[in-house]
């Protein structure tokens, strides 16, 4: 074989070294939980871009995004057409136009990477972590943003999960993507890039692992039994009318059984039933409630009469007073369909949901229940870490409402604790998860599961929480810090890059003179 074919035939291989890499990459995340490849597989992806051109970098960039996505959320499908109905054509489409949009992403970081080619050290050290990082945040929120499988959610049992409620998932990421750069000088580089590299890689991790033992905020009452209502409805009846009877029926057990308990949480869209629609059936669950000094956070739809507009909504039913959460957060596809009319039509002609709910206001209060002020997010709301950020200042507590029957068996009820996490770490909080099937838990203000349901079983989950006052420096500052180090990391870099041109030219000038 002619030296020519080889280098075409590994340059061809470098396409599947990718895909496989990004596709290995979701083991690093839950369930499995092998964090070091979080690391390991980035560093594949940062060796396959060495010395090759923007073109082929922002190939092999997309193929690592899309072996990660196709990997990691292939239970879109699951959601759009097993549970959904939707055909099998539209649920392969948009899981795949997904796939497309985020592996675009790493497709547009690796090609800038190779064009402006920074030096090597500068580039493992400083531009990779730093347009890593901004990459991860810049797919988080851009169209409405999914921050799925950001490499910092891989670290939650790791020493770099310590540096979550100082600079929140990003300062994690960061972390991560500076060891991955440290790696690729430890293999490629001279004598005394290793050295740096090695005292980075030390430096990073003795950090995490030692503010992994600091507490940022502090107790703020005594314990608060609560117990949370794991239904385990499965998705394909809910929605059938001669269930409904026996869908109340038993939520109305299973609360009975915890009346006593401070604090009782229902999972997200709980009943198969708009909350006017049982009115008097509510109140009846409210009034007994009272009597054995219990609080009610109940997941529901609403209808509201005064707009005519539909709400995913959390109920709080505390002593006389009832107040509402609205989601905030919408999923598209899901809950709105950014469609034409033409298109909602024929939604509607084939027996699928059609109609949008609204989104709740932007500034919305903490819910009082329990006697306590109670952050709440509903569904993958728990996914974007600054959402909970304004709240903190008054809430002593978070609840998380959500559905994961959608999803069958999937990675992806266990993703979404995996983030739900890090929402406790960064805001130094203990947070209540009520899911429909699980994965159900309560998490400590360290990120740790101090109860967890089984999943698909109905399930009464018991525990107790602790109320928490003060604020993290995340709760602080927000993304701000991290994004503005990056972006001046990367300022610095392309200037230092630019001067060194720049003398380089004018050295060839003189010689020639």
């Amino acid at each position: 074989m002619t030296i020519p074919a080889l280098a075409a035939r590994i340059v061809r291989h470098r396409v599947w070294m990718a895909l496989a890499a990004g596709a290995a990459a979701v083991l690093g995340f839950a369930p499995t939980g092998w964090y070091p490849l979080a690391v390991l597989c980035p560093v594949l992806l940062f060796l396959l871009w060495e010395g090759v051109s923007p073109r082929r970098a922002a190939g092999l960039g997309f193929a690592w995004g899309a072996g990660l996505f196709l990997a990691g959320t292939w239970w879109i499908y699951t959601a759009v057409h097993v549970f959904g109905k939707a055909p099998v054509w539209l649920a392969v489409f948009l899981m795949l136009a997904l796939v497309a949009i985020m592996a675009a992403y790493y497709a547009l970081l690796g090609w800038a990477v190779a064009r402006f080619a920074p030096p090597p050290l500068t580039r493992w050290l400083v531009v990779l972590p730093a347009a890593w990082t901004l990459m991860e945040w810049l797919r988080g929120w851009l169209f409405s943003g999914f921050p799925w499988l950001q490499a910092g959610y891989a670290h939650i049992d790791s020493p770099l999960a310590g540096y979550a409620p100082l600079g929140g998932i990003y300062l994690v990421t960061l972390a991560s993507s500076l060891t991955a750069g440290a790696v690729i000088a430890l293999i490629r580089g001279t004598t005394r890039d290793q050295v740096i590299a090695a005292v980075v890689t030390v430096a990073i991790w003795a950090g995490g692992a030692a503010l992994s033992a600091r507490a940022w905020t502090t107790p703020a009452g005594e314990d608060i039994p609560v117990a949370i209502v794991q239904s385990a409805v499965p998705q394909g009846f809910k929605w059938q009318d001669d269930h409904r009877d026996e869908i109340l029926e038993l939520h109305r057990r299973m609360t009975r059984q915890a009346l006593g308990t401070r604090l009782i949480v229902w999972p997200e869209a709980a009943l198969p039933v708009l909350a006017h629609e049982v009115g008097p059936w509510l109140a009846g669950l409210w009034e007994e409630a009272q009597r054995h000094g219990s609080d009610l956070m109940l997941g529901l739809l609403r209808y509201d009469d005064a707009n005519g507009r539909y709400y995913n909504g959390l109920l709080a039913l505390s002593g006389d007073e009832a107040d509402w959460y609205y989601k905030r957060r919408l999923v598209p596809f899901g809950e709105f369909f950014p469609v034409p009319k033409a298109v909602r039509s024929w939604m509607r002609l084939m027996s699928l949901t059609y109609v949008d709910m609204s989104p709740g206001a932007d500034d919305q209060l903490p819910l009082h229940a329990a006697g306590q002020e109670i952050g709440a997010t509903i569904c993958y709301e728990d996914a974007y870490g600054s959402e909970q950020l304004a709240v903190l200042r008054t809430a002593t507590l978070l609840v998380n409402v959500t559905n994961n029957a959608w999803f069958g068996d999937s990675a992806a009820p266990h993703q979404q604790l995996q983030m739900a996490r890090f929402r406790a770490l960064e805001g130094g909080r203990y947070l209540v998860r009520a899911t429909s099937n699980g994965v159900t838990a309560i998490i400590a203000p360290d990120g740790r599961i101090t109860a967890r349901a089984a999943q698909f079983v109905p399930e009464l989950l018991r525990g107790t929480v602790r109320p928490y006052s003060g604020l993290t420096p995340y709760a602080h500052t927000g993304n701000w810090p991290v994004l503005v180090l990056c972006a001046l990391a990367l300022s610095a870099a392309f200037a230092i890059r630019r001067m060194r041109r720049a003398g380089a030219r004018g050295k060839g000038r003189g010689s020639r003179a």
